[in-house]
């Protein structure tokens, strides 16, 4: 099977060149995509996901030799959380060949952080089930570059963050609110208002709304830390 153009220059992105390009084109298939004779990448989504789970593991072992599982744990799930595979997946273009139903190119799906970070996690199973595990940990690690230095700073959870700071200045805990949902049911996408009792408030749209929420949050302390 030979590749497309653009899927020849995404991996010159990757920094990886597949033996079996079936398994690049299966990665980026989206189940919005109607063809009983092609398949989509869930499968390899749920294989990535554990891929790149273990290789953050052992990386984050290696990293802090002396961390509790307490400590280790918030750092691993920011490594691995949706949001960060789909900031690498932005990094190298994968939404711009992706392959999608009509519908989620209607609603900007190469743009949406659950729908990047799934494909992101196929291509590492692509890359894992193409060319062994060693190969894949060097790809991910490459790929995470200094994230997994800095993962420390990231580990906070921006919610409860912007609780501890409405706290420090004596106010109640931030207020959420859905403002919409749109989208179709397999792939909606919700817009969430985090709001501060001063009045402050800050809007974010992601895939869920615990991702909405997160972001929200996120947009909201950068708002307060900035002073504007």
């Amino acid at each position: 099977m030979t590749p497309s153009r653009a899927l020849i220059a995404f991996q010159d992105r990757l920094g990886f060149s597949f033996s079996r390009p079936e398994l690049l084109v299966r990665a980026v298939t989206h189940s919005s995509v109607s063809a009983a004779t092609r398949e989509d990448n869930q499968r390899l989504e749920f294989l990535g996901d554990r891929v790149l789970g273990l290789v953050m593991a052992e990386a984050l072992l290696a990293k802090d030799r002396t961390a509790s599982e307490g400590q280790l744990a918030p750092r691993f799930n920011a490594l691995v959380r949706k949001e960060t595979c789909a900031d690498v997946a932005r990094q190298i273009g994968l939404g711009e060949v992706l392959t999608l139903g009509r519908s989620e190119m209607m609603s900007g799906g190469r743009r949406k952080t659950a729908l990047l970070g799934d494909a992101m996690e196929a291509v590492i199973a692509a890359v894992y089930r193409d060319a062994g595990f060693d190969v894949a940990r060097d790809l991910i690690l490459r790929l995470w570059g200094d994230r997994i230095d800095r993962v420390e700073a990231d580990a906070r959870d921006p919610k409860t963050s912007l609780q501890e700071w409405a706290q420090a200045q004596g106010m109640p805990p931030p207020t959420y609110r859905e403002i919409s949902r749109s989208g179709p049911d397999h792939a909606p996408e919700f817009t969430i208002s985090a709001q501060l009792q001063n009045g402050r408030t800050a809007q974010a749209t992601a895939g869920s709304k615990r991702m909405a929420e997160q972001a929200a949050a996120k947009a909201l302390l950068a708002q307060v830390s900035a002073g504007t």
